[in-house]
Order: structure tokens, then sequence, then C-alpha cells
């Protein structure tokens, strides 16, 4: 009997311990399966700053979907998002009511004949610390890594709309290339001001200069650059600030102005964008065209439209084209040759305040043809680099609403 009760009581022992094991297991196994589960959320959906996604293709403007049944407040930013019916439908409501109240034409001709007064009272009452940096710029653009390497060749860049150098300052940051010369453009000579009394102004690298894009005669190109000089041209959010009956005169000179395989990158307004949908009456100086509190124009393009500008050759803009210079003749026959042209759809949340905002950029790149008049051993820019690029936007303040 005793050995009964003793084999009984080993076999129990025996189930209890197996028992435990099995539950330890599972515990375990649980907790992996969590650790795992953690561990694979997709990043573009991850809360954890060590798990953040890095694009790689500057023109794919992020991957973080807004799907069905997702809770739209979780994140600040959702890629891709086209809007919806009622936004749309409440967009063209407002561009009626704008519509419907003007700028008066005396009000336009002030606005259109000084513009460069309106941002030197910008930028005189808005100091360079008013404005972020341009950091994501090397990103969305890897040429600009490339060339700004130790063993890149001698580059110019012609930064068009320099503003307060929150665009060229952070490529200089970054520049590891001594025959790097950037010159920093724009038609305010209060911008020009902020640039060259930014500590970090130095005139081996960088050049700051009054310059009107849309400039004619002897004043088309910009101040120390000749023809077909300039590698790489900068225009970010400053073809919109121009009277559409200028944008013929500014591709022109920007055509000029680069060499023959040469670049222009672009990034500017799209339409439906909020800062466009927000403006009131007495703003709307021509369809998607406007004039902010400040007295700043914008206009919000769409993508055809752009592809169009860039691409059309001069000879249907002959009046912009001197034929009588070198290269002129050609320039009549030729257009940009459109590289890559998208549109960046984002929507922006106020978590706080449960808000939707939809923005809309255009980023491109232009690239000026091999003319058969040029010389076969001049300076071209190489268009095969590494992408890396982070989402990007405007980072100037929206001022729609005015």
């Amino acid at each position: 009997m005793d050995c009964f009760v003793e084999s009984k009581a080993s076999s129990q022992v025996s189930e209890l311990s197996s028992l435990s094991s099995n539950l330890t297991s599972l515990q375990l196994n649980g907790i992996d399966r969590s650790t795992d589960s953690i561990n694979t959320t997709p990043p573009h959906r991850s809360h954890d700053p060590q798990n953040n996604l890095k694009r790689s293709d500057p023109f794919q403007f992020g991957s973080r979907y807004l799907e069905q049944g997702d809770d739209v407040f979780e994140f600040n930013a959702w890629d891709h998002v086209e809007t919806d019916e009622t936004y749309k439908e409440y967009a063209e409501v407002q561009y009626a009511k704008q519509r419907e109240s003007p700028v008066s034409d005396f009000d336009k001709q002030r606005f259109n004949t000084s513009p460069s007064k309106w941002w030197n009272l910008f930028y005189r009452n808005n100091t360079s610390n008013f404005f972020k940096n341009r950091k994501w710029l090397a990103q969305e653009f890897p040429i600009l890594s490339s060339l700004t390497l130790s063993n890149a060749p001698p580059t110019t860049m012609l930064e068009v709309g320099a503003g307060a150098g929150n665009t060229a300052f952070p490529i200089l940051a970054l520049n590891n290339n001594p025959g790097l010369k950037i010159h920093a453009c724009d038609f305010s000579s209060k911008a020009v001001q902020l640039i060259r009394s930014n500590e970090a102004y130095d005139e081996r690298f960088i050049q700051a200069d009054v310059w009107d894009v849309a400039g004619t005669g002897g004043e088309s190109l910009p101040p120390r650059l000749g023809e077909e000089s300039v590698d790489i041209a900068l225009m970010i959010f400053i073809f919109s600030a121009l009277n559409p009956e200028q944008w013929a005169q500014a591709v022109s000179n920007i055509f000029r102005v680069l060499k023959p395989g040469g670049q222009v990158l672009f990034r500017d307004y799209g339409r439906g964008d909020l800062a466009q949908v927000r403006f009131k009456k007495g703003r709307w100086m021509g369809e998607n065209f406007y004039v902010r509190g400040d007295g700043t124009r914008v206009y919000f393009f769409e993508k055809d439209e752009l592809a169009r500008i860039w691409s059309q050759p001069r000879r249907e803009h002959p009046e912009v084209v001197d034929a009588s210079l070198e290269h002129g003749k050609a320039m009549l026959d030729q257009g940009f040759e459109v590289l890559d042209l998208g549109v960046d759809r984002r929507l922006l949340v106020n978590r706080q305040r449960k808000l939707k905002m939809y923005r809309c950029w255009l980023q491109g790149r232009f690239q000026k043809a091999n003319l058969e008049t040029s010389s076969s051993d001049r300076s071209k820019v190489s268009t095969t680099t590494e992408d890396h690029s982070v989402d990007a936007g405007d980072n100037q303040p929206m001022k729609g609403a005015n």
C-alpha cells in the first residue's frame, strides 16, 4: 500500500513539474510574441523614434497611407491623401467667393509694379531667426549631397529667391567641396543684408546679391555670373511669387545662365493647398494667383501647367530671347527636359483641436539639354546619384488666411 501511495505521489509531482514547465514556456512564448509584435511594427506606423521610416526615393513622398479604419488623429501627418468630397466642395465654394471679390485694378498695379518693396517690408518685419533652415533639401535632392563631397568637382550653384539664407547655409554646413560656390540671389535688398550679416557668411563659398529672376536686358543675368556658368539652380518656393506674365522671362534667364546639362531643383505650392483655400475676399489677383496681407504674391500650380511652362521651347516666347547673343538662336528651339515632377499631397492634423489640413506641393527636376552649338568640353552635372529623402514641405509660415 505504501508503495502504491509513494508511486502515486511521485506521479503527481511529475505531472505538476511538467505543468509548471509548460506554463513557464507559454508565458515566455507569450512575452516573446508580444516583443516580436512590438519589434515588427511597420516603421511608418511606429511612434518609436528609433524605428522611424527613412525614405530612399525623393519623389515617393512618404509611405504612411491613411487606410479604412485608421484613427486619423493618431499621427501628425499622413502621406498621399487625396482631398475628400466634402473638402473639394468647400474649396470650390471658397474659390467662387474669392473670384467675386478680387483685388482692385489699382491695387493690382500697386502690388505688381514693385514686388521687391513688399518683400523688403516682409524681411524687415521678420528677422532671420523667424525662418527655419531647410535641412531636408539634400535628402529631397540627393545631387546636393553628391556635390558637397570632398572629391566632387568645382560646382557653381545659383539660389533664386534665397531669402534669409535658410537654404544656402544648411548646404554649406554639410559642404566638404573646396570648389563649391553658392550665389544666393534675391530681389529683396533686405534679404541680401540678412544673408551677408550671418556669421556663417564667407565669400569664398557664398556670394549674396540682389537680382530679379525675371529681369530683362542687362539685368537678365545674376551679378558676377555669365552665360552658361551655373551647374545647379535652386528654386524653392520662389516661382510662385512671380506674376504669371513673368514666367517666360524667368525660365529664359535660368536657361541662359545654366551650363548644358545643368539642373533646376524646384519645389512650390500646388493647387488646392490649404493656404489657397483659406484666402478671404480682396486677395484674388487672377486664377490661382493671390496677394497676401503683407503685400507679397503667391501662385498655386497644377502639375501639367508646370511641365508645360518648363518644357516648352523658347520659340513660344521669342520676346524673351535675344537671338543676337551666343546660343540665342538655339534657345528658340530648346526647352528644359522634365526629369522628375511629382505632387506631394499630405494631410496634417492638429490632434488637440481635431483639425484636418490638406497641403499640396509640387517638386521637380528640370535639365537643360546639351546644345549642338556648345563645345564638347563644357562642364556638365551628372544626374546619376543615390537618392536619400525625408518628408519636406515649405518651412515658411502659411499666410493664406489673410
